[in-house]
């Protein structure tokens, strides 16, 4: 299976095209240029909720709330995606 994302283009304000990975990779920059000399802390999660967060909301709503699908489409079991829904105090 391709995975689209790494094929996958977005543009942005300068109308230069970056695939998700390099996008991720630009704010991740900008963020630790902003902290200068502090020391950043629980990056992992802040990308991981930064970017998983909305990802189970778009397929949620693409599904129109069905969780045996939606939890299919994102390969994850069916409670882990209750946990996330919990997690992110999602509602329909």
């Amino acid at each position: 299976m391709v995975n689209i994302l790494q094929k996958t283009t977005i543009s942005n304000k300068n109308n230069s095209a970056h695939t998700l990975s390099e996008m991720v990779e630009v704010c991740l920059e900008e963020y630790f240029t902003m902290l200068e000399h502090e020391t950043p802390s629980d990056v992992y999660e802040m990308v991981t909720s930064q970017v998983e967060e909305p990802m189970v909301k778009f397929v949620l709503n693409r599904t129109d709330y069905n969780q045996t699908k939606t939890a299919e489409i994102l390969g994850i079991n069916r409670n882990t995606l209750r946990k996330k829904i919990q997690q992110y105090k999602i509602k329909k």
